[in-house]
């Protein structure tokens, strides 16, 4: 196992983002090349960093308190006479811990909860609050483990989906630009353009999916 790996499997898997890096592996891989240092994971706690001392040779110091306070595990509660339905929690729970569609009440599966918070900014009427478990629940290795694994398919999913309308795109664009409506240079050279910008979208997707894939 490399040492990237050993260290993602140390992080708790909330996928916060308060360590600065949009997930826990691109923080494993920034220890990794120097780039941040072991004590920027609240969940993780003093715990988490000494355990990361022991598996890098680094010293073990006190959380870095830009990146927030070590806390109890929490879970998101929706207020079900507030919400809109307006799925925007949806789409931003990085671990698939909240049901519901448009125009529909969502509720959230609190033993999925990584207690992230990143479902509170996009909420329109703030009708999501923080709840302490009663009695208090520890965040376990197996519960770490499940919540990469929902990550990682979601990510996947998003990916396959955006790969899909890329696609759709393309196929649209080229038909259109073999019809009447590309009878002008000025026409053919705004299609052209469209399906460039396509093509370009489409090799990031595929590098991005490759580092993922590392």
């Amino acid at each position: 196992m490399d040492l990237a790996k050993a260290i993602n499997q140390i992080l708790p898997q909330t996928q916060c983002t308060r360590c600065g890096y949009p997930a826990c592996k691109p923080y494993a891989q920034a220890i990794v090349h120097g780039l941040a240092d072991i004590n920027r994971c609240p969940p993780g706690g003093q715990k988490g960093i000494e355990a990361l001392a022991q598996l890098t040779g680094r010293s073990a110091k006190p959380l870095d308190p830009h990146c927030g306070e070590e806390q109890s595990l929490r879970f998101a509660w929706v207020v079900a006479e507030d919400c809109i339905g307006c799925t925007k929690c949806v789409i931003a729970c990085p671990v698939d811990a909240i049901l519901g569609g448009p125009q529909r009440l969502h509720t959230v599966i609190a033993e999925r909860c990584t207690g992230c918070e990143l479902c509170l900014p996009p909420c329109p009427v703030d009708c999501i609050e923080m709840r302490p478990w009663q009695p208090e629940r520890m965040w376990a290795a197996a519960d770490a483990k499940e919540a990469r694994i929902r990550f990682e398919h979601r990510a996947e999913r998003m990916r396959r989906q955006e790969e899909e309308g890329l696609r759709y795109q393309l196929e649209k664009a080229q038909v259109k630009r073999q019809s009447d409506a590309a009878s002008t240079p000025r026409a053919r050279a705004i299609i052209d353009a469209a399906i460039a910008r396509a093509k370009e979208r489409q090799d990031r997707l595929a590098k991005r999916s490759s580092t993922d894939h590392e």
